[in-house]
């Protein structure tokens, strides 16, 4: 029997499970990154998956695997470095049990991230709001759910992961309307609700009287939304809402294009980003300074304290004690 099999399944037990208990989103990107790269593997190699070795992924197919998601699957060099982060994570552990084949798992260890460019962030402006949240249809069971979802969405910023798990015992609703979720790390955060946000979400679970443990957004068939469920429901209703909004067809309109506009809107308000690192359940507080690169109104106030070339600095001169008298009145 080849090693990497056996590792590979000890990896997810005792590893990501067992020791670090991972999260069920980086098992599932874990598990499909390898899905990928065994079926790779066998079409270049002509060897079943359960019969690769570790020498079989060496780096140079390592490097064609990678290569073959940005060329043939149209993947970013994001998703490219995540999947290498994967196969990276799994020869770190391999190379404690299989010190045999150091030498190939060096060598993949030795693949490097690919650099990429960092874009400004894509948000939402008040009137591409409105008209995406009066899009649904909300003569229609679906429509509603569609509604409180976005406006839900659109004024915590949760991410999509936190949104398809959100039960309904996790809306408090009464008192100090809240929001309570589950974010990356297992980091649980509480995020209040403004009292639109409260009226429509509490209209919605009236409606939806979902057990404690039930989703608060579930399918038809009662069901949880999967990710691209609500990616699908998101844009469709930014196509719908593009017609009475037309800037909003230059925009490719995501949920976390939704999450970005809960974090503009944070900004705008005068709100610290330390702050909006903790309203976002970021790690720090570096992965908010990207929303400050893409406010325009920051930048040009910023602008508008600046001295123009040439102008002479003049002094500070109080105004006439009578003429304030009369302004002020």
């Amino acid at each position: 029997m080849s090693a990497l099999a056996p590792t590979m399944q000890a990896f997810f037990t005792e590893r990501l499970v067992g020791q670090r208990q991972a999260s069920a989103h980086t098992i599932t990107a874990y598990r499909d990154a390898f899905r990928l790269l065994l079926v790779f593997a066998q079409q270049r190699t002509g060897i079943e998956p359960h019969a690769l070795d570790i020498d079989d992924l060496d780096a140079a197919l390592v490097t064609a695997f990678l290569d073959h998601l940005e060329r043939d699957r149209g993947n970013n060099p994001r998703t490219r470095n995540a999947r290498l982060a994967a196969v990276r994570s799994l020869y770190r552990y391999a190379a404690l049990r299989h010190p045999e084949h150091a030498a190939t798992i060096a060598r993949v260890l030795a693949i490097p991230t690919k650099r990429h460019d960092r874009a400004i962030v894509c948000y939402l402006d008040e009137q591409e709001t409105a008209a995406l949240l009066a899009a649904p249809d909300q003569a229609r069971w679906i429509g509603r759910r569609d509604h409180a979802l976005m406006t839900l969405t659109i004024q915590t910023g949760l991410r999509v992961s936190e949104l398809i798990t959100l039960r309904c015992q996790d809306a408090h609703l009464a008192g100090a309307p809240h929001i309570q979720a589950t974010g990356k790390g297992r980091k649980q955060r509480i995020t209040p609700l403004t009292k639109h946000t409260t009226d429509v979400l509490r209209c919605w679970t009236k409606e939806r009287a979902g057990a404690p443990n039930q989703p608060v957004f579930p399918t038809s068939r009662g069901r949880a939304l999967s990710r691209d469920a609500v990616a699908l429901l998101v844009s469709r209703h930014a196509k719908t809402a593009s017609r009475s909004c037309p800037t909003l067809a230059t925009k490719a309109v995501s949920p976390h294009v939704l999450r970005h506009t809960a974090a503009m809107n944070l900004l705008h308000a005068g709100v610290d980003t330390s702050v909006i690192a903790l309203w976002l359940g970021h790690e720090s507080t570096e992965a908010t300074q990207t929303y400050l690169h893409a406010d325009m109104a920051i930048k040009e106030r910023a602008l508008a304290r600046t001295t123009p070339v040439g102008v002479k600095l003049g002094r500070y001169r109080p105004a006439d004690a009578l003429l304030a008298f009369l302004e002020a009145l």
